[in-house]
């Protein structure tokens, strides 16, 4: 049996050190989603994604490689009784920092015409109190977005990232998509809203290089 070790390895610790600013940010999460980075700082060391979120990888690397730097996310579940004996309901739902205003627009503009929940605040918004994604025998249990306050975001979600990038974080707007409803029907639209936008600013890219 495979050991995990409760630490990040020296090679994986270099890597997010060497992180500049948000585009390279998103390539190291991109390459953790795929597994060729072992550890993220905002997760347990040596793990990668959560069971669920497997078949959500290649929009979130796409997404993450596009910048839109993702710090969670979640597939629709349709209702189902946990090991509480309460029923569980989960909407989609994903989250990440923002910094091209031209991906902020075209994820507001797709979220508006596809009647997903969103919202966008700057990074240190003391103001904002999420999206409820999960509820638990009917009362709300989980939520994205939201305050994260300074010391969270330096010292666990991005501990021992290069300056650069950590400057990035803050200068960015964190934006959070949600499905109208909870399951996995409804859940779909967040993802096609994702991979449309993602597919947009990629097209893009090749244009500005062509040109």
């Amino acid at each position: 049996m495979k050991i995990r070790l409760p630490w990040m390895s020296r090679l994986d610790r270099n890597r997010w050190k060497s992180a500049q600013n948000l585009g390279q940010l998103g390539g190291l999460m991109a390459l953790w989603l795929e597994g060729h980075v072992a550890s993220w700082p905002g997760y347990q060391p040596n793990w990668g994604p959560d069971e669920e979120t497997q078949e959500l990888i290649p929009t979130l690397a796409a997404a993450n490689r596009a910048g839109y730097v993702t710090i969670g996310s979640q597939p629709g579940m349709d209702p189902v009784k946990g090991f509480d004996g309460l029923i569980w309901q989960q909407r989609a739902a994903v989250e990440g920092f923002v910094r091209n205003y031209d991906l902020l627009r075209a994820l507001v503009d797709a979220a508006e015409k596809a009647g997903l929940e969103y919202e966008v605040v700057d990074t240190l918004d003391t103001g904002e109190r999420g999206i409820v994604v999960t509820l638990r025998g009917g009362e709300p249990h989980t939520g994205f977005g939201g305050y994260i306050d300074d010391a969270n975001l330096r010292h666990t979600i991005w501990r021992g990232i290069g300056r650069g990038a950590l400057d990035d974080v803050f200068r960015a707007v964190r934006v959070t998509l949600v499905a109208p409803e909870y399951g996995v029907a409804a859940g779909a639209r967040v993802w096609e809203v994702v991979e449309s936008v993602t597919a947009q600013m990629a097209a893009a890219g090749a244009r500005a290089e062509e040109g």
